[in-house]
């Protein structure tokens, strides 16, 4: 028995589970966006983060990478388990075919499984949906949560992609903005980021917090 699973937010520079093989690509007909929640890791229920869910857009593509599992039935039950516990709010996992660079006309793997947010404000509870980059800046540069900042998240990602030679336009475009506003509230507060803004402390997963998607 084998799985595959894509990572396209922080499953691309933490996967926080064992695997067998790791390759860097593509799956089709979707963009990255920051529309999804995160209420008890990078934010709260109040001041929810804004984090990475998936966007179908005929024509795109979103790089990111593939991890096999492949062993013991208990193996992967105890992989799966982790990542559906710390993917928990996503609402939908999507089967797709799986890309590398320079191999474009056949995916080189097919079935992967990739875990998405239903854009429906309505059932999913977890769905904040698209807003002006400025506004979403604003949220990202001042949520927090128990395991750290939201900035981070984003700021991760950015260099994730910078490290497998494939940066987003949409990340980059979006960080920038974000270190625009943190400058602005060091020069309007007389702080430091740091002081205005607790830093990233790493917590072990638990059943009930969940973990950056």
């Amino acid at each position: 028995m084998v799985f595959w699973v894509f990572g396209y937010g922080s499953l691309v520079w933490n996967p926080g589970f064992q695997y067998d093989e790791k390759v860097i690509g593509y799956i089709k007909d979707y963009r990255r966006v920051f529309d999804l929640a995160c209420i008890d890791h990078r934010g709260t229920p109040e001041h929810p983060a804004r984090t990475c869910t998936l966007e179908y857009t005929e024509g795109s593509i979103c790089w990111g990478a593939a991890y096999c599992v492949s062993g013991s039935p208990e193996e992967e039950a105890a992989a799966m388990q982790y990542l559906e516990r710390r993917e928990c709010e996503y609402d939908h996992k999507i089967s797709v075919d799986f890309y590398k660079e320079g191999e474009e006309l056949e995916p080189l793997i097919t079935g992967v499984i990739v875990f998405m947010s239903t854009p429906d404000k309505l059932t999913n509870k977890y769905y904040l949906g698209p807003a002006p980059l400025d506004e979403m800046a604003r949220q990202i540069a001042t949520a927090f949560g128990p395991c750290g900042n939201n900035r981070d998240y984003l700021f991760l990602l950015e260099k994730a992609m910078h490290d497998i030679g494939h940066e987003d336009d949409y990340v980059i475009e979006l960080a920038t903005k974000v270190r625009k506003v943190l400058e602005d509230l060091v020069s309007t507060s007389h702080v430091t980021v740091k002081d205005h803004i607790p830093s990233l402390q790493l917590c072990p997963l638990q059943e009930a917090v969940a973990m950056d998607s």
